[in-house]
């Protein structure tokens, strides 16, 4: 991978000509490179691709509760969909990484392109300003946003209310194991309502495997009630 912005690239991904490259150079460079990365500017992106989603969702569903809001916003700014952004825009193809990362298969690693896309929302936001910031989010997830018909319910608070309604202890989790190397870990997590039932996953993160484990639980448990 050259050492050099592909600044063509680049412009057709965030549908304008870069102003200062040294931003969009330092948010698509990984830590393992050595040199300044782009953890400050993923910060920033972060509450940018936040900010611009929460005004959506309060313009666009007037009815919804903050509740309701507020688990809209969860899974559109969730690492998974970003991470799903970041992969069909091929983002992580412009970042770039130390030998080590590059041959761990960094580039593969969905946590690094969520985290890359954030830090590309706080370069552009820098660079181009909000309203540049609000049209790449808008262009990316804006579907997303109008695709919702419902409130999407994270897995771990359905199995939660799924035991409590059931009079059931609440679930249990447990990391069963962790590999991979830091920058692109991989868990195992394990979750269990009492002795009824069971279900592992694997994320790149705790909090993923977590939520793939309980999907899984209450996949199971529901449709053993069917």
């Amino acid at each position: 991978m050259s050492d050099t912005l592909d600044t063509g690239a680049l412009a057709d991904i965030i549908g304008c000509a870069p102003g200062d490259l040294s931003l969009y150079d330092q948010a698509l460079t990984h830590g393992s490179t050595g040199r300044a990365d782009y953890q400050r500017l993923e910060f920033l992106g972060d509450r940018v691709l936040g900010l611009v989603i929460a005004s959506e969702l309060y313009t666009r569903f007037p009815a919804a509760t903050e509740g309701e809001l507020s688990s809209r916003l969860h899974a559109l700014a969730s690492g998974e969909t970003c991470a799903a952004i970041a992969r069909r825009l091929d983002l992580t193809a412009l970042v770039r990484f130390g030998a080590q990362a590059r041959s761990d298969g960094g580039r593969y690693s969905d946590n690094i392109a969520a985290d890359a896309i954030e830090a590309l929302i706080g370069a552009l936001y820098l660079d181009q300003g909000a309203d540049a910031a609000r049209a790449f989010i808008l262009a990316h997830w804006g579907g997303m946003i109008e695709g919702q018909q419902a409130a999407p319910k994270h897995p771990k608070a359905a199995l939660q209310e799924w035991a409590l309604a059931r009079k059931r202890r609440p679930p249990e989790y447990e990391i069963v194991a962790r590999e991979g190397p830091d920058h692109a870990p991989r868990f195992r997590v394990a979750v269990s309502v009492g002795k009824l039932a069971r279900a592992e996953a694997e994320g790149a993160s705790k909090q993923a495997a977590e939520k793939a484990a309980a999907a899984a639980l209450l996949a199971e448990l529901e449709g053993q009630e069917k």
